[in-house]
């Protein structure tokens, strides 16, 4: 089973247009209500993909009842500490025409300190049931920064990957606590840890720095642009395929699951690297967030390439056993 740890989720409210002119009133086509936040986004795209995922989250309040109900919509397994605090929400406006979305976020919720020791206490007692344990998303308030560092931790106590997706002030101390595998995209570790990522030497150079730290795996993502990429101390430079962009909402989270998938199943790094990268590009090409098949992942894949620009490759066996 696959561990999802969403510290901020979201409901979402999507409403669809053809067209939105400013300053008018307008009716929209077509309302959905969505489950949202990072790691639930990936707990949603790990289920498409024919994988057993659960989601541990906070949930708090009205619009928390309609995630909770959301959630079992989607057959996914859902650890809660319900909150005093109203769960956030989202107006998201897409205008069909245009392929254009507008997003619009609430308020984060408000987390006490019992509450996130509680979620503390459900996720020392979950992380030992799992295969993988994924922390995604960002952290609402103080008393979560803690929570991501702490997983980690636990992660290796009980010999478990982890996978961080994780931005904000709590992240230099997500990274210190060496989790197995890290994604970001360029403007969150920019926005992060002030830090410049402008050149393809300052990505390498950041990807050697996470190395050192103790991260086996990393991967910088940004956009359309190429993911640099590293295994250890080698480095990859991967090219994603050209795709006509829709919504690039929750690609990232795509991505990540392409990750934990290719772990589950003991793929080779180039093989799982492309699928996630497929993955998070044909996400950006529809409207929906995290229901991409795998069929249609498998799609893109042949146009996804993978180039090695550190170390020559060893001839060893590159599965992720770790």
């Amino acid at each position: 089973m696959i561990l999802t740890v969403t510290l901020n989720p979201l409901l979402e409210k999507r409403l669809y247009f053809s067209y939105i002119e400013l300053g008018n009133t307008h009716r929209c086509t077509k309302e959905l209500f969505y489950p949202g936040g990072k790691g639930i986004n990936v707990s949603k795209q790990l289920i498409k993909l024919g994988m057993q995922s659960s989601a541990l989250t906070f949930i708090g309040g009205g619009n928390g009842k309609i995630l909770r109900h959301l959630l079992a919509n989607e057959n996914i397994e859902l650890s809660l500490v319900s909150t005093k605090s109203e769960t956030r929400s989202a107006s998201l406006i897409i205008e069909e025409d245009q392929n254009r979305v507008s997003t619009f976020i609430g308020l984060n919720q408000i987390i006490s300190e019992n509450e996130s020791a509680e979620l503390k206490s459900k996720l020392e007692k979950m992380i030992q049931n799992c295969s993988i344990v994924i922390f995604s998303g960002s952290s609402p308030s103080p008393h979560t920064d803690e929570i991501f560092p702490y997983g980690i931790e636990l992660a290796h106590k009980h010999d478990k990957i982890s996978i961080l997706d994780t931005y904000g002030s709590h992240l230099q101390k997500c990274i210190e606590a060496a989790p197995t595998a890290l994604h970001n995209n360029v403007d969150e570790i920019e926005s992060s840890l002030n830090y410049s990522l402008k050149s393809e030497t300052d990505k390498i150079d950041f990807l050697n720095y996470l190395y050192s730290k103790g991260v086996k795996l990393a991967f910088l993502t940004d956009g359309a642009n190429p993911i640099f990429a590293s295994k250890y101390d080698f480095v990859y430079k991967i090219t994603p395929p050209t795709i006509v962009l829709k919504d690039a909402t929750g690609s990232g989270d795509a991505f990540t699951a392409g990750l934990a998938y290719g772990f589950e199943h003991s793929m080779v790094f180039n093989d799982f690297a492309k699928l996630a990268t497929a993955l998070g590009a044909a996400n950006a090409s529809r409207f929906d967030t995290c229901e991409v098949d795998i069929e249609s992942a498998e799609e893109l894949i042949p146009h996804v390439s993978v180039q090695e620009i550190g170390k020559k490759m060893k001839l060893i066996n590159d599965s992720p056993n770790y």
